[in-house]
């Protein structure tokens, strides 16, 4: 493909950084108000298991932090990547891995967990 045809502008390079912000917005809420009332797992426990809860729940209640914020960075990536040709791939890379990285959170998140 010639230089020239490379630096148009892409007609719908709208559609997949749309398509993963329907997507990403959604999946981090509910993945946020699952982490949220992930403590009332443990309003039964008491000594050592509550402190083993508490404490893994601090650190992953941060790694979810984390990854939430680097899915909205990612998205507002795939937002802002000039919208030519040559940059479609890289466009249509970010708006998939948004909420891909939300997956990735969660499932961290489930995993440092020490639930009761």
């Amino acid at each position: 493909m010639p230089d020239d045809l490379l630096d148009h502008r892409t007609p719908n390079a709208w559609a997949a950084p749309l398509l993963s912000t329907l997507l990403t917005l959604p999946m981090a809420g509910a993945a946020l108000l699952y982490g949220g009332l992930s403590p009332m797992a443990c309003d039964s426990c008491n000594g050592a298991e509550a402190d083993r809860f508490t404490d893994s729940f601090d650190a992953g209640w941060a790694v979810l932090g984390i990854g939430l914020v680097l899915s909205l960075v990612v998205l507002v990536a795939a937002w802002a990547v000039p919208w030519r040709r040559r940059h479609t791939a890289k466009r249509v890379l970010l708006s998939s891995a948004a909420p891909g990285v939300v997956v990735v959170a969660v499932v961290a998140f489930m995993g440092i967990v020490d639930w009761p």
